[in-house]
């Protein structure tokens, strides 16, 4: 049944009725918040290991998708594989749609960081709260709390500063995929939540496939040199794996909105990680819109934890 929206004060804080409501969240936030705020300080560094193959996007992104595929598909394997195998059978449709929404995420990250700034990028991303909030509103019915609409908003006008300081540059191209996989970003962390009982290690693996055969048309893998190489191994292999892992695992104690807050984390390192290495410098409308949106994800936690506590 749809309900008019408004504001009521309910025990630790005040919440935003927009819908009917969902089901409680699991208690352990404190958990949710760990394994997002460890899982997105890992995912930081997937920028630098992008720049420092110094190859083609389609070239990276087919390698990334491949090496990924591989290594959760090894872990897969190791593990008790029949428990995930028949979880899969059951919901075989959420986890093609979510792992082909991811695959797509992951293109248009590299893409993006091929045609703007790291810094535009990963500011762009934080956005992706904004669109989490509504579709847990659209599908899920959850009650979001005011808190998270404020963060939300002042998210928002961040991205809105970036976006101005790159008006009539060459970096166009750039700023619209990053607000796109902001847009699926959100997407897919409200899937994972519909889905909950849906192993994720196996859904990075089938991300990953999703996203080398994206690149197949587009790439010439081979040609790289070895260099290129191993960093696309750490990435591949490491960094992205572990880092999607935990930041899916996290939807599982966080709203989508929340998780998706935290983002901004890559927003303060991943463009730090660039400088220090490479002396990539941040432009100045990104650095006030960054300062807006990591003000907000910092308040926010802080709020989730106490009222936790109480």
């Amino acid at each position: 049944m749809w309900q008019l929206t408004w504001l009521r004060w309910r025990g630790s804080g005040w919440f935003c009725r927009v819908a009917t409501p969902a089901p409680a969240l699991t208690t352990n936030h404190r958990l949710g918040i760990q394994l997002a705020a460890i899982g997105v300080l890992v995912l930081s560094f997937d920028a630098l290991l992008i720049r420092l193959t110094n190859a083609d996007p389609w070239d990276v992104t087919f390698w990334r998708g491949l090496l990924t595929a591989l290594s959760m598909s090894a872990i897969v394997m190791i593990r008790d594989r029949h428990r995930d195998l028949s979880v899969l059978r059951r919901y075989w449709k959420g986890m093609l749609l979510i792992s082909t929404i991811y695959g797509v995420n992951a293109t248009l990250f590299v893409l993006s960081i091929a045609h703007t700034s790291v810094a535009n990028t990963v500011v762009i991303l934080s956005s992706s709260s904004f669109f989490a909030a509504f579709f847990s509103w659209l599908l899920l019915r959850e009650l979001i709390r005011l808190r998270t609409w404020i963060a939300m908003a002042v998210s928002v006008a961040g991205v809105i500063t970036v976006s101005a300081g790159s008006l009539g540059l060459d970096s166009w191209l750039g700023d619209i995929l990053a607000l796109l996989l902001a847009l699926s970003m959100g997407l897919v962390l409200t899937l994972m939540r519909l889905y909950p009982e849906l192993p994720r290690i196996p859904m990075v693996a089938l991300s990953g496939m999703v996203v080398m055969m994206l690149a197949i048309p587009f790439s010439e893998p081979l040609e790289l040199n070895m260099g290129s190489y191993l960093w696309l191994a750490i990435m591949g292999l490491v960094q992205i794996p572990l880092a999607s892992v935990m930041i899916m695992s996290a939807t599982r104690y966080l709203s989508s909105p929340e998780v998706s807050l935290f983002l901004v984390i890559e927003t303060v390192f991943g463009p730090f990680w660039v400088w220090l290495v490479l002396s990539e410098k941040v432009p100045p409308m990104t650095l006030v819109g960054g300062t807006a949106i990591l003000g907000a994800i910092i308040v926010h936690s802080w709020l989730s934890l106490r009222a936790g506590r109480t």
